[in-house]
């Protein structure tokens, strides 16, 4: 499972793994302070702040020229594009101070910032294993002029499937640079796979936006973002020459997130 509905509102799992373990951690600060008075709630929120701005920091600075035709996609966050681990050493760094600074608060924003780090670590190694330990769905689709297709037979080169509908802004917005990439990739296959669309429409709107794609496959039913767990588009998925899936990507990518997602396919060939 990818993403989890919340009425209208949408999340991936890593979101909601670490809105959950700030919960927990604000919950648990809460009933070890509670007899002392001290409620480390706030200063719980400032770290999880620090540890998000230094992490998108980070990533600005490392993919900075492919901002240049987009400098306001800079403040832009819901591209995803983060770096965790400085974002992790910072607001690491930050409750220590805290601490050093605030010993009223010792015992239960270091407790509570302990079981939030504690519970989000575990959680994040148990993600990526369950999702790194997921094959390509064998799924039949259709291709533009209706002929059956088998997903499994684009097993053999590495493979990014982007899911999507003409309806979908993000999707709308996110297509230009997903050309751009197929175009500039051609060890990669680029699958575009319309959910619940039919070839007149999908035609008429690559006509009207001008976008010359390859391998734009149709998925009347919605079958495979039932298969990958994700009822949210765009969602874009990530796969290995020999079918294994490497990581995915819950709504709309820029350049330097798209980039930054198939640094995936170098981590993988790496002896």
């Amino acid at each position: 499972m990818l993403s989890v509905s919340l009425g209208p509102l949408t999340l991936s799992v890593a979101h909601l793994l670490i809105l959950g373990s700030l919960l927990l951690a604000v919950v648990i600060g809460w009933w070890v302070g509670r007899s002392s008075g001290s409620n480390p709630e706030s200063q719980l929120f400032s770290i999880l702040l620090v540890g998000l701005l230094v992490a998108r920091l980070a990533f600005v600075l490392r993919y900075l020229p492919l901002f240049a035709d987009d400098p306001w996609g800079v403040l832009d966050i819901r591209d995803g594009g983060f770096i965790v681990e400085p974002g992790a050493l910072a607001a690491l760094a930050f409750g220590v101070w805290i601490l050093w600074r605030k010993p009223k608060l010792r015992k239960p924003l270091g407790i509570g910032m302990s079981v939030g780090v504690l519970v989000w670590a575990m959680g994040s190694m148990m993600l990526s294993a369950f999702e790194q330990g997921t094959r390509m769905p064998e799924v039949a689709l259709r291709d533009a002029s209706g002929a059956p297709v088998q997903l499994q037979d684009y097993v053999g080169k590495p493979v990014v499937i982007n899911l999507w509908a003409t309806w979908c802004p993000p999707c709308r917005r996110e297509m230009p640079v997903l050309a751009e990439a197929q175009a500039a990739n051609p060890e990669i296959t680029f699958l575009f796979v319309n959910q619940g669309e039919g070839a007149e429409e999908i035609q008429r709107f690559l006509a009207h936006s001008k976008l010359e794609l390859n391998n734009v496959l149709l998925d009347s039913g919605g079958r495979l973002g039932q298969r990958v767990g994700s009822m949210s588009l765009p969602t874009t998925l990530f796969y290995s020459a020999q079918g294994r899936q490497l990581g995915s990507h819950l709504g709309e990518l820029s350049k330097a997130s798209l980039t930054q997602a198939l640094e995936h396919f170098d981590k993988d060939v790496q002896p």
